[in-house]
């Protein structure tokens, strides 16, 4: 009996060794903790064998517990461990063969080996620029290929950015941003050249302003058509992927990071701006001519200190005069003003400090995770009336209900509230070719554009009207508030293993509100009373303020604000749906054969609503009563200009896509993406509203083939693709039906005004697509263990079906229409190297440097580009040039009288006879460059010492000419700096010989010749005023100290850090002829500033 029970014993515990078990865990990166997807676990010894999924998890069954299961993967050493019922982490070490990591689309995740399009991805933390709230100014120089260029540093302006050049002629070109798989439209559609523009509207163009730059996980950025194919139409300029912050399985934690700036004032050392002395010597010269004279300046629109002197001497109180009008008297007055010095930037740039807090909450079990957190960011601004304030909130959880069903939940949310100058937007006069702005009083630009002679506490005069800076900006500001609301589900369920089945909606609320305050008191207001109050007969004849009723004969100017300011009220409302469901199937067959399926289809809706108003005659003083004067109604009805307008644009869109892969053993790699997309705002024809864009690419990943051993070479891998991606043209042009414009029809009296519609536009059926065919051959390389490694790609595309003009002969009732006519063609080659220069115990050195070359050329274009368009600084489209290409008038040299001359479009030598709406006769024009940069780049140094870390970073540019700032014209005011080519400057007959430089030209010759204004306007377009824009910028310093893992235990926390940081330290290299002028930033005045350089303090614990 005994022996019966000890051989039943036997043979349970034989059954048990043998029975199957099951086993489950995850596949995690050694480096990151990232999960590595489709994986391979195989059961040593037999068949069986699994793939894990996108979350890097994993089960399988094994024969017994004796049983030894083996984790391999494409680049990484095998890993071999024990069956176990117990769920098991598994770590993979990359192998020398070639570095792992993970390529984030906004709609899977691919693993960078099996990967077959040209791509970067930048951490967070590396990118990252302390005290530079705009989370997309950090990718400059960052990313080969990736130009960021900052045409204007006021916080809520974007930067101009492009990844591989233009791809429109009209269009704006910017890629498109996706943040957590959902695409963030702009709030206002503004064009890439309007950017620089220095209106309002530029305040609220950036799509990411919103966004916490602490929240930031990672950017991915999505390069060729194999990268971008996903996105189809919409993907053409490239798509910037950004991934925010998630939590993670294990212990909570909280962190906090404080930023605290500084930013350095302008200072007049870096200009070439004349002083109060060599200001005073050009202003006796302007007396000598007739400019600075008593009957001159007495009711004149501008004055400075002349004027204010006589003013003085007009002036009789308690019986004497203000200033005595006598030689002596008046030189002293001068005297003093010519020491002055004013330094304007000092008085209107501020010293304070930046602060952004940042507080985060994360941490999570296996069934849930979760992410919080919130930012206040308070500047108090860099000049007067700029301040900012901002909040965001983010948050996000994912929640696993069962073993394959997960659903995550997340939120973004923003509000600011700024403060700007008062400004109107900038205007053209295309037959002077004057650029103007009214009522400018941007500090920087008045900073650089006033006399240092002008007494900062003087009451001056512009526009006929009382003026002082520090006055005018108190009454005349811009209030703005932003709120942006994003919130946004993912369902994902998993059936079986290797499907995956995707939902994720996001719903967006965008609201802008921009309130231009001009108050009683402002110069702006008052401009619309000088000569009625106080009463001028003089001014009231001139004021081009003032209001001529055109139904009475004989009539006097009168105004139309006797009373109060204005309010310019302008709300902007964006509210976006998305919607998309995806399936993906991954399987690794024989353990050799690896494919992945994804197909999908999504869909969007964009309402954007515009609504503006004018109220005149707000009594501010008064407790924001209304005064209203018939006469502005009737004025403005007689204008055709409306005080009220609200509009509605919507965009609709659907697509469906599918992509597949398929890897043989890991080295071959071949891709294939189609999508097919419609959306409302083309065409109403099929063919022209819906477009099929595809993409097909390989990889071969050399360092996988069995013959590959190279001591040198660690891994290589070689990429190609061709492909078909679009866009559907500048948000401009939408005229799928005919379009109506209400207008008022013109009768001799405006009491018979009638009310009619215009056809403006027929509807256009074919108007389609603006498409893209783009080669890309790649090559990544590794040498010594990695410590070395290479990205090179070289592309060539043809961009065709791009949306011009097209004139006609008038056959079906338009002359002039917008149609897919035009093409271009570009290429270029880019390339990353990083390397570890040195790694020791303590100590480690590494290098990164990007370059990257872009080229264009309009190949097909039948605009009508005038020479006004092409000479301003932000160029224009002409055939057999770059997209954006600026030419200069002929500059001939000076004439005997010090006035200079050009060759105008008849190719005749000419002082003033010139034509800038000449469209036609064009090849007199110099050509000189693009405007956009040809070559981009960075190269940065980063050194670790046990705690600390130094950072050094440079971005450079090259093969781009700038428009040198406008300051030459034919007559100048007591308020008018000069700079220091004017010592040059034409005197007498002879100089014309030795210098380039005009004279200041006599009242005599300006009214002798009424059109003289147009030479000197000529001469700021001329070849005599332009400059290279290549430069090379310190861009960051920076010292990162870790403090030890010893302080940090008695403290209490799990990690802190202080880190000292200069940004846009200094120019390394500029053309001289700048002066002082930012290469990068565009001189346009209204709310545009330059990047400033400064100095942030940055603290960093956590709990």
């Amino acid at each position: 009996m005994f022996k019966k029970l000890l051989l039943c014993a036997i043979a349970l515990v034989g059954f048990a060794a043998t029975a199957q078990v099951k086993v489950s865990g995850v596949v995690l990166q050694a480096e990151d903790d990232e999960p590595v997807i489709g994986a391979t676990v195989t059961v040593k010894g037999t068949n069986i064998a699994t793939a894990t999924d996108l979350d890097g998890k994993f089960t399988v069954t094994a024969p017994s517990s004796k049983s030894k299961l083996v984790v391999t993967y494409v680049g990484m050493n095998p890993h071999e461990f024990s069956a176990t019922t117990k769920p098991v982490t598994i770590k993979l070490e990359s192998s020398a063969t070639q570095l792992s990591e993970v390529v984030v689309t906004g709609m899977q995740k691919v693993d960078k080996r099996l990967f077959t399009g040209a791509t970067t991805s930048i951490s967070a933390e590396k990118a990252r620029l302390d005290g530079v709230a705009d989370i997309s100014r950090s990718l400059e120089g960052k990313a080969a290929g990736v130009s960021v260029q900052n045409v204007s540093g006021t916080f809520g302006t974007a930067p101009k950015i492009r990844v591989r050049g233009a791809t429109s002629i009209y269009g704006a070109s910017k890629p498109l941003w996706v943040v957590d798989g959902v695409i963030l439209e702009d709030a206002v559609e503004i064009s890439a050249d309007d950017l620089s523009s220095g209106d309002a509207e530029t305040l609220i163009a950036s799509a990411i302003a919103g966004l916490n730059s602490d929240d930031i996980e990672s950017f991915q950025i999505l390069k060729d058509g194999s990268a971008t194919s996903i996105y189809g139409a919409r993907a053409m300029a490239g798509v910037i992927v950004v991934t925010t912050k998630q939590g993670k399985a294990g212990k909570t934690s909280i962190n906090y990071t404080g930023e605290f700036s500084y930013r350095l004032k302008p200072n007049y050392a870096n200009f070439n701006i004349c002083n109060s002395q060599e200001q005073m010597g050009i202003y006796k010269e302007m007396e000598q001519k007739g400019w600075l004279e008593f009957a001159s300046l007495a009711n004149s629109s501008s004055s400075g200190v002349y004027g204010t002197m006589y003013k003085l001497i007009d002036s009789y109180q308690n019986g004497k005069f203000g200033l005595p009008n006598t030689t002596q008297a008046k030189n002293a007055y001068l005297r003093e003003a010519e020491f002055r010095n004013t330094d304007w930037f000092d008085l209107l740039f501020n010293d304070n400090i930046t602060q952004n807090h940042s507080v985060s909450i994360a941490g999570g079990t296996d069934k849930g995770r979760f992410y919080t957190s919130l930012s206040i960011m308070n500047d108090e601004g860099w000049y007067k009336s700029s301040d900012v304030q901002r909040y965001t909130f983010n948050a996000n959880a994912s929640y696993d209900l069962s073993k394959t069903l997960r659903v995550k939940l997340l939120t973004s949310d923003s509000f600011r509230k700024q403060s700007a100058p008062g400004t109107l937007s900038q205007d053209v006069d295309v037959v002077s070719g004057e650029v103007k702005r009214g009522f400018d009083i941007n500090p920087y630009s008045y900073a650089l554009n006033t006399s240092r002679v002008t007494d900062p506490t003087a009451t001056l005069t512009r526009n006929y009207a009382d003026f002082n800076i520090f006055k005018e900006l108190d009454n005349n500001y811009i209030d703005i508030g932003v709120t942006d609301m994003k919130f946004q589900a993912e369902i994902n369920y998993r059936p079986i293993q290797g499907l995956e089945f995707n939902v994720i909606g996001s719903y967006r609320n965008s609201r802008s509100t921009q309130n231009h305050y001009v108050k009683d008191e402002s110069n702006q207001a008052k401009a619309y009373r000088a000569g009625i109050d106080p009463e001028n007969a003089t001014i009231r004849a001139y004021n081009p303020y003032l209001y001529t009723d055109p139904d009475v004969e004989n009539a006097q100017p009168e105004t139309v604000l006797p009373k109060g300011g204005i309010v310019y009220h302008n709300v902007f409302t964006l509210t976006q749906y998305d919607v998309r469901a995806t399936a993906q199937y991954n399987k690794t067959f024989n353990r050799i054969h690896i494919t992945s399926l994804m197909g999908g289809l999504e869909f969007g809706s964009i309402d954007r609503h515009a609504e503006n108003y004018e109220g005149w005659g707000i009594c501010y003083d008064n407790g924001n009563i209304p005064f209203i004067d018939w006469h502005l109604f009737k004025q403005q009805n007689e204008e055709n200009h409306n005080y009220y307008s609200d509009s509605w644009s919507y965009r609709r869109s659907e697509a469906f896509f599918a992509t597949g892969s398929y890897s043989f053993k890991g080295r071959y790699i071949l891709n294939g993406t189609i999508r097919y997309e419609g959306s409302n705002k083309l065409g109403m024809s099929r063919q022209s509203r819906w477009l099929p864009t595809w993409n097909v690419s390989g990889a071969w990943n050399v360092h996988e083939e069995e013959w590959f051993a190279n001591k040198v070479l660690s891994h290589a891998k070689l990429r190609a693709s061709y492909s078909l991606t679009a866009d559907a043209g500048p948000s401009s042009i939408s005229n799928a039906t005919a379009i109506y414009n209400p207008y008022k029809h013109w009768r001799p009296v405006t009491d018979a005004y009638e009310i009619g519609l215009s056809l403006d536009n027929l509807g256009n059926e074919e108007l389609t697509y603006e498409k893209k065919h783009e080669f890309d051959l790649g090559v990544d390389l590794g040498f010594l263990n990695n410590r070395l490694n290479l990205v090179f790609d070289w592309y060539t595309r043809n961009n065709y079906d791009l949306i011009g003009r097209i004139y006609t002969t008038g056959v079906g009732g338009e002359n002039a229409k917008y149609a897919n006519v035009a093409s271009m063609k570009s290429h270029g080659v880019e390339f990353t190297i990083s390397s570890t220069n040195l790694q020791l115990k303590d100590f480690q050195w590494t290098t990164d440097l990007t370059f990257a070359y872009a080229k264009n050329k309009i190949t097909d274009l039948q605009a009508r580009s005038r020479v006004i368009d092409l000479v301003t600084s932000s160029g224009f489209p002409l055939e057999g040039y770059p997209v954006r290409a600026i030419f200069s008038i002929p500059f001939m040299g000076l004439n005997e009288e010090g006035l200079p001359t050009f060759i105008n479009e008849n190719n005749e030598l000419t002082v003033s006879d010139i034509n800038f709406q000449e469209f036609d006769k064009l090849d007199h024009l110099i050509y000189e460059g693009p405007v956009d940069p040809t070559i981009t780049g960075g190269f940065g140094n980063q050194f670790h010492y046990k705690g600390f870390h130094l950072n050094v970073f440079m971005t450079y540019s090259f093969g781009n000419k700038i428009r040198l700032d406008p300051v030459f014209s034919a007559a100048y005011s007591d308020l008018s700096s000069m700079p220091k080519e004017f010592k040059n400057r034409w005197v007498k007959p002879g100089d014309e010989l030795i210098t380039d430089i005009p004279v200041i030209a006599s009242r005599r010759q300006y009214y002798n010749d009424s059109q003289l204004g147009y030479a000197y306007n000529a001469y700021n377009y001329s070849t005599a005023r332009i400059a290279d824009g290549g430069f090379i910028r310190l861009k960051e310093v920076s010292l990162t100290y870790d403090l030890p893992k010893i302080v940090i235990s008695k403290l209490r926390l799990n990690n802190a850090s202080v880190k000292l940081q200069a940004t846009n330290l200094c120019l390394l290299y500029a053309d001289k002829k700048l002066n002082g002028q930012d290469p990068e930033f565009f001189n346009s005045g209204g709310v545009a500033t330059p990047s400033p350089k400064q100095f942030t303090l940055t603290v960093r614990f956590g709990l």
